[in-house]
């Protein structure tokens, strides 16, 4: 064979390898728009738990999820800056809320190191805002305000 001697063109080999590069590149578009699209459904999936321990009454576990720390009561003096006892004034009976009973995740959002997730409780229409940090799992009130236009 020499320089000039050229393979002969087969154009079914051709298709076969410009349709698997398409397939290829379509497969991963697919996967880059799902990972976009649950990014945040941990984190959601965390909120989650909270309000259903919330909504079952059962305070303790929900503090332990709120700290991401079940053993919690092994040490207390741990979370002093927010303790058990303002906790259970910030969620329980006697919250902004009342009794909660019902909640709904409206939306969430990657800022910084964390996720906002807004909630409505009890179906209120104003979202109640809480901050997951993505390192730690931990919850707070979150420090950012989104629209909910």
């Amino acid at each position: 064979m020499t320089l000039l001697d050229a393979p002969t063109y087969d154009p079914a080999k051709s298709r076969k390898r410009r349709n698997i590069l398409i397939a290829s590149l379509v497969t991963v578009l697919v996967i880059a728009g799902l990972l976009w699209y649950f990014w945040d459904l941990p984190q959601e999936h965390r909120v989650n738990q909270f309000f259903a321990a919330i909504e079952a009454k059962d305070l303790p576990k929900a503090f332990g999820i709120w700290n991401h720390d079940p053993d919690w009561q092994q040490h207390p003096q741990k979370y002093a800056t927010y303790s058990y006892g303002r906790f259970e004034v910030d969620w329980g009976h006697s919250s902004d809320w009342g009794d909660i009973k019902t909640h709904k995740i409206v939306m969430s959002k990657t800022v910084g190191s964390g996720v906002v997730v807004g909630i409505e409780v009890n179906g209120q229409k104003t979202p109640v805002f809480l901050w997951v940090q993505r390192s730690d799992k931990t919850l707070g009130f979150s420090p950012v305000q989104l629209s909910t236009d």
